[in-house]
């Protein structure tokens, strides 16, 4: 058996195989990346256009709402700080009700205590049956105050609630607040959004698709302040600038429709990526436990660990979020919403 190539032609041809080889392996890499990272639409580049009178109303509104919860309350977790999650309960209740909404307390129990996921829905329409699913975890972490993770979130979802009264809508939709995202209840029986998805499940319920509204309040426009999982950077801008839709795989079509209509709906920066779950944070948030029972779910983040230095430290405070980069990305969140909620 011949091991080498034999004379000049030889190893031609074999220099010519191997460049061929990994022409075509570089070539699958660059599409894969493309299959992941691809969205509807364009983000949005360049200047941030003035704020209205609603988005600078908006952004108070969602800054009270973290203050209470980071700089107020406090940590808030069942197993440390118990008094605290419930009065961050009472708030978010308090919150919805004056919205206009009646809330569900969906109790279960942990560390022989009673917790509960809090829902609210907008009853749809024509096709009032279908569940858009918006939601974001009310808890902490026990060494931070969580204003970024995850008071952004449980602020939005007030936010959202707020802006979608009153609006005539197919889809019915459903705002919850859950409980037991953080460690060490994450990807747990005991974690509040897979208590609840499964709930779900149970009673048959038709789910379109889920929002998890998961650190959405820091943002960092300098160069080089956005870090991303390996073999991903090629494919997305190193400012910080963004806000991000993620989902894996299996939810590709809802992250692009989410995408794309948060594009039309919002002039901000925005990517998005549909990648398998072993890349690093792609299921780092409540919509795993809906991906768990096979309803599609996506996660809106401004990407937490992998630009803010501050998650899960003390330093996770209200003060270092950014309230009018907030309004436009939950004007954009409203417009896509309401998209998934219109008639099939």
């Amino acid at each position: 058996m011949r091991r080498w190539p034999e004379g000049r032609r030889g190893w031609t041809y074999a220099a010519l195989r191997v460049a061929l080889v990994l022409g075509l392996l570089a070539g699958a890499a660059v599409g894969a990346g493309m299959w992941v990272t691809s969205a509807p639409g364009e983000s949005f580049r360049g200047e941030l256009p003035p704020l209205t009178t609603a988005q600078r109303e908006a952004a108070a509104r969602i800054r009270a709402d973290v203050e209470t919860l980071a700089s107020r309350i406090g940590p808030r977790d069942a197993a440390e700080h118990p008094a605290a999650l419930a009065k961050a309960a009472a708030h978010v209740e308090a919150q919805l009700v004056a919205a206009g909404y009646t809330v569900t307390r969906r109790p279960f129990e942990v560390h022989r205590r009673t917790v509960y996921n809090l829902e609210a829905t907008l009853k749809g329409d024509a096709s009032a049956q279908e569940l858009v699913v918006v939601g974001a975890h009310y808890d902490s972490t026990p060494t931070t105050p969580g204003a970024d993770d995850n008071a952004s979130g449980t602020a939005a979802l007030l936010e959202i609630a707020r802006s979608l009264r009153g609006r005539k809508l197919a889809r019915s939709v459903r705002l919850v607040a859950f409980v037991n995202e953080e460690p060490p209840y994450f990807k747990t029986g005991a974690m509040g959004s897979l208590v609840y998805a499964r709930g779900l499940k149970r009673e048959g319920a038709e789910v379109i698709g889920m929002l998890s509204l998961e650190t959405l309040g820091y943002y960092d426009p300098r160069p080089n302040t956005q870090r991303y999982p390996p073999g991903l950077s090629a494919f997305y801008p190193s400012t910080g600038d963004f806000i991000a839709i993620v989902g894996t795989g299996e939810s590709r079509a809802l992250v692009h429709r989410v995408t794309g209509a948060f594009r039309s709906a919002a002039r901000f920066p925005s990517e998005a990526i549909a990648a398998p779950a072993f890349v690093q944070g792609v299921d780092f948030s409540d919509h795993w436990s809906f991906a768990q029972v096979g309803y599609p779910a996506v996660m809106v983040t401004d990407t937490a660990f992998l630009r803010n230095a501050n998650y899960h430290e003390p330093t996770d405070v209200a003060g270092a979020l950014d309230y009018e980069r907030m309004a436009r990305v939950i004007e954009g969140l409203v417009g896509a919403i309401a998209e998934l909620a219109a008639p099939g």
